[in-house]
């Protein structure tokens, strides 16, 4: 390869992610507005009041090993609200097995999550995360079942399980 051909290559890079990003990945980020009001909050306020674990994954970016939640396999009737600030973002009727070892959904409740373009991989992903406090939540693909065609990914360590007839836990973090 002639170092020219390289250099000029290597100056395309950083275009990468302008060029290839996903119809879905657009899509997402211009159609999410949210319902719920964002807190004002730095990270750090949530570290004493989630586990270590689920801080890496909610304000760290983390994500945890796949089949490692048992919230992977549940499919209780119930709400699925966010681990740290309890805003309420998935309905258990739209969770399905996606066979990835995460739990899935096919879509939140509407207003709840905001949502990122995510180049960790090069490649675009769209990230979402809570729409109140910000925490991390999941990626979303578009190889979900229909009607909807989504598959919004989410790490188990994020969520919190209500079982139906039981109260939603009131929300955390307001000042």
């Amino acid at each position: 390869m002639k170092r020219r051909t390289l250099f000029t290559g290597l100056l395309a890079v950083p275009a990468i992610p302008l060029l290839a990003r996903s119809p879905l990945a657009l899509a997402v980020d211009k159609e999410m507005a949210l319902t719920v009001t964002p807190l004002d909050h730095e990270e750090s306020y949530w570290r004493d009041k989630v586990s270590a674990e689920a801080y890496d994954v909610l304000f760290e970016e983390d994500t945890e090993r796949p089949h490692s939640s048992p919230l992977d396999k549940l499919y209780d009737d119930g709400t699925y609200v966010c681990a740290a600030c309890y805003s309420p973002l998935f309905n258990a009727s739209a969770k399905f097995d996606s066979g990835t070892g995460w739990p899935s959904f096919t879509q939140p409740i509407e207003g709840h999550l905001g949502s990122k373009a995510d180049y960790a991989f090069i490649w675009p992903r769209t990230e979402y995360h809570c729409g109140r406090c910000g925490g991390h939540q999941g990626h979303l693909f578009d190889d979900g079942p229909a009607p909807r065609g989504e598959r919004w990914c989410n790490n188990g360590l994020a969520l919190r399980f209500v079982p139906k007839g039981e109260k939603l836990p009131a929300l955390r973090g307001d000042a």
